[in-house]
């Protein structure tokens, strides 16, 4: 393998094992930790997924530059940049409409229970899925 498909691989296993850590394991177990308040968990949910996002941005665009360079298989790429496409869903679509509805929380407000938290939950198990099948097709070229 050469350096640009092993970058490729690298890339999408980091960002696989981040999104399976924080929105599968990390986001759901806080709000069981004691004393954990909704506040306190929309809190610190804002912050880690502001730095999730951030991270899976720069991780998407050395993707997508890697497999350019790369020249691989269209399969590939179409996985990658479904994975992609979902993360621009997700910040560009359903974080703003979870941000609004967090910050009428956070405010003291009360808010009614959101369907944008299942659109996101959505579009992560999307990601995954595509991940998992750009970073196996990138392991079988």
């Amino acid at each position: 393998m050469t350096a640009a498909p092993a970058v490729a691989t690298a890339m999408t296993f980091v960002w696989l094992g981040m999104v399976l850590a924080i929105s599968f394991l990390e986001a759901p177990l806080k709000f069981r930790a004691p004393g954990v308040t909704i506040r306190i968990g929309l809190g610190i949910g804002r912050l880690v997924f502001r730095a999730l996002n951030t991270i899976e941005s720069v991780l998407a665009v050395v993707l997508i530059i890697a497999i350019t360079v790369a020249d691989v298989p269209a399969r590939i790429v179409i996985a990658a940049l479904v994975a992609v496409g979902a993360l621009a869903a997700q910040l560009f679509v359903v974080r703003p409409r979870l941000t609004k509805r967090s910050d009428r929380i956070l405010a003291g407000e009360g808010a009614p229970r959101s369907r944008a938290h299942y659109a996101y939950i959505a579009l992560e198990v999307v990601k995954v899925l595509a991940l998992l099948t750009t970073g196996v097709a990138l392991l079988a070229t």
